[in-house]
């Protein structure tokens, strides 16, 4: 789409695309390519209210207007991609799959947030998760995004820098993208798109990884186990010493693990 900014990286021949986690950019992939280079050119767009890309307009729920941003994207390009998706946005690529299979030769999924499935499957594992949660809805619902954004970032990011050491202007673009997230709940949470209904996945046929992190949220590796138990062909891996943030804190092993996937799938 004309409005969403993308950028590329890298200039290998296999094609991929990438979808970012909240509150993050297609920046964020650049640690990822690097490893990759030679191998591959990796196209990544910044989601609505992220990054250089416009504001949410809430013409269409958040997530199906970045489905949409990739889809047009993935249109453009010249025959079938790898696909990857990180959290939020690895949700995002499961529904650019399901609308549009014979575009995507594999998909590789990073801790995606379908917290639905462990909301079937799980349902201890997520209230815990949920009670963790608490207070970053708290924050929201009294007004305090920036203390909301706060709490969400030391939840789910890197754990570094902390807060008050990030710059002024990475700390208002967090917050920026802040506003959108709890719109995604209904989404994340209940499956209000079908995504989990039955035959809902058969579109994705094509190999599938599902990547989480040995020290991420407990719920992350269920997610993906649900997931791969619905998908013809997936497999999960879980990368120790890895949190939610696994493709920036260890882009060689997520590298590694891509790699040898992708030879198995013909570009």
């Amino acid at each position: 789409m004309s409005d969403i900014y993308s950028r590329s990286f890298g200039a290998g021949p296999r094609r991929v695309l990438a979808v970012h986690c909240s509150l993050a950019h297609s920046g964020a992939w650049r640690w990822l390519a690097s490893q990759m280079e030679a191998e591959i050119t990796l196209t990544a767009f910044d989601m609505y209210a992220h990054g250089r890309s416009p504001d949410w307009t809430g013409a269409a729920d958040f997530q199906t207007a970045n489905v949409d941003a990739g889809l047009g994207l993935l249109e453009a390009e010249a025959g079938p991609v790898d696909l990857i998706g990180h959290s939020f946005g690895a949700t995002v690529a499961l529904r650019m799959v399901q609308a549009r299979p014979e575009r995507v030769n594999s998909l590789a999924l990073i801790e995606p947030v379908l917290f639905a499935v462990t909301r079937l499957e799980a349902p201890e594992a997520q209230a815990a998760l949920e009670a963790e949660e608490a207070p970053f809805s708290q924050l929201y619902a009294a007004g305090d995004v920036e203390g909301a954004t706060r709490f969400f970032n030391r939840m789910w990011g890197t754990g570094k820098p902390k807060w008050n050491e990030m710059p002024e202007q990475a700390r208002a673009a967090m917050v920026r993208a802040m506003q959108v997230v709890p719109q995604s709940f209904d989404t994340l949470y209940l499956d209000d798109k079908g995504v989990l209904l039955p035959g809902a996945l058969d579109p994705v046929a094509m190999p599938v990884l599902l990547l989480s992190g040995g020290e991420s949220q407990p719920v992350m590796p269920l997610i993906n186990e649900g997931l791969a138990r619905r998908l013809t062909d997936a497999r999960a891996i879980v990368v120790p010493q890895a949190g939610h943030m696994l493709p920036i804190t260890h882009a060689s092993e997520t590298a590694s693990l891509l790699r040898a996937f992708w030879n198995e799938v013909a570009p």
